[in-house]
């Protein structure tokens, strides 16, 4: 199967994808007007609303659990170093299961991978919430993680698959209800569970929407597309575990540690990067047969490569921006956790609820516009925040979160459509492994890079220097976006104006 793309910076289409610009279709009765776009089917709407429910869930489980490692040092008796791996094992078991994640998606039907991502996820929730000590609980997270990994993807490649390109800008946008709500909201409601019950509750409180999700699906989910027989390279499987576990491993361990402790993450980061150049050697041989387990053929489209490089620099950005904020309310300001989540709330939740309406608007404008705005103003709020000090009103923090949020807002959605757009479908789902996979290194690139600028600065000239600079860099990184922003054209999922 392969897909047409329009043949200038649009789409940068590869050698296999001839270029033929699309018809414009005319509404009916008005010679020369274009049509209104295509509507979707109920089933069709039926299973994007399921996944983005499911999606939403898996998600908001991501984020509830950071508020919580305090609280479970002391309940389960461990130390900050062994809880920490509650996080890290979540981390690296996502590392490791996205990059397989299009051999999945092509080998089993739509149906089949959403039972065993909800399965491995309500089960995985299950087990945590009953996990009589600390080993059960990280193998629950691990589970977890395995089911949440797969749950992106298939979303992604669902909407690819049944939404008409000229609609996909506004249902990308309500994919980010789900990505950027839930976290948003993860932080709050952990405070709130947290002051008034057990932290089983937690899981508790997930497992009936992770069930009634999993009910949904097995009732009303159909299966879209064709499975493909493809082979598993089992090589290729198990250098994902060094490549990728290595590099994010390494990476967060980097952040997180003191500078005495850092040469087993280097070692592992060393290892991590050597056998992600063995796995992208595999997978250009493994193209040539016609089964690499991940299809890097994806990188020959020229607005996929931009856009992933602008998600990249905008997900450093946000993670650390993630991890700096809370660091800096909590140790600068002394906020309670539930009084960080509540500052966060409102950059989260416009974020979330903006996403359709710019959605709609990159139908219309394509994403330039969009993107130059938002990199703009990520740049700008970053560098704000480089000035905050132990005194600054928290009613301006607010503001330059939700600025921070909106810019991000305005970059994702287009990128994301952007990049996938010109794909043949039978790259649908390694395209969306390759975004899902590279912002988790992204992720913890940019935890890595920040946290430790944070703690050499704070140790040299205090917390409030060390958060000033750490922000600072996070700004310098985030021009890279307002260079990449101004190389975004339109692709085929935009609308393209009638003398096209």
């Amino acid at each position: 199967m392969s897909t047409r793309v329009s043949s200038n910076d649009a789409g940068g289409p590869a050698p296999d994808a001839p270029a033929t610009p699309g018809p414009t279709r005319a509404a009916p009765g008005i010679p020369g007007t274009p049509a209104a776009p295509p509507k979707m089917s109920r089933e069709s709407v039926t299973i994007i609303v399921t996944l983005l429910v499911a999606t939403f869930v898996v998600i908001l489980n991501e984020t509830i659990m950071n508020v919580a490692l305090q609280r479970l040092m002391v309940d389960l008796n461990i130390d900050a170093p062994t809880v920490q791996w509650l996080s890290t094992g979540f981390m690296l078991t996502m590392a490791v299961v996205i990059p397989t994640t299009g051999f999945i998606l092509q080998r089993l039907s739509t149906r089949a991978v959403f039972m065993l991502a909800m399965g491995l996820f309500s089960g995985g929730t299950l087990l945590a919430a009953l996990a009589p000590g600390f080993e059960v609980l990280l193998l629950a997270r691990i589970v977890q993680a395995g089911g949440t990994a797969i749950m992106l993807p298939l979303l992604m490649t669902t909407i690819l698959t049944l939404v008409p390109l000229e609609r996909r800008g506004a249902v990308m946008g309500n994919v980010s209800i789900a990505i950027s709500v839930a976290p948003a909201l993860g932080p709050t409601v952990s405070g709130l569970i947290l002051q008034n019950f057990s932290w089983r509750f937690m899981f508790v409180f997930v497992l009936p929407i992770a069930l009634a999700a999993l009910a949904i699906g097995a009732k009303y989910l159909t299966n879209i597309g064709e499975t493909e027989k493809t082979r598993l390279d089992v090589l290729s499987v198990v250098l994902t575990v060094p490549a990728f576990g290595g590099i994010v491993y390494g990476l967060s361990q980097i952040g997180g540690g003191q500078a005495g402790s850092r040469t087993p993450a280097v070692l592992a980061l060393a290892v991590g990067v050597v056998a992600l150049a063995a796995f992208v050697l595999r997978q250009l041989k493994l193209q040539k047969g016609g089964g690499p387990l991940l299809d890097l053929r994806a990188f020959t489209f020229r607005m996929f490569t931009v856009s992933v490089l602008l998600l990249v620099v905008a997900m450093i950005a946000l993670f650390g921006a993630v991890i700096l904020l809370p660091l800096y309310l909590q140790e600068i300001r002394g906020l309670k956790s539930l009084e960080t989540g509540l500052v966060l709330l409102p950059g989260g939740l416009a974020m979330g609820l903006l996403g359709p309406f710019i959605g709609r608007v990159f139908d219309k404008v394509g994403p330039l516009p969009l993107t130059v705005t938002g990199s703009v103003m990520m740049v700008l709020s970053l560098w704000q925040f480089s000035m905050l000090d132990a005194g600054s009103p928290v009613g301006w923090i607010i503001a330059l979160h939700v600025t921070l949020s909106l810019g991000l807002a305005l970059l994702f959605t287009p990128a994301f459509t952007t990049g996938l757009n010109p794909l043949p479908p039978h790259l649908y789902s390694h395209g969306s492994a390759i975004m899902s996979t590279l912002q988790q290194v992204a992720g913890a690139a940019g935890t890595a890079l920040l946290v430790s600028i944070y703690a050499f600065v704070s140790a040299a000239e205090g917390m409030v220097a060390g958060m000033q600079a750490a922000f600072l860099t996070a700004a310098v990184i985030a021009v890279a976006a307002v260079v990449l922003s101004t190389m975004m054209r339109k692709t085929v999922g935009a609308a393209q104006p009638a003398s096209h």
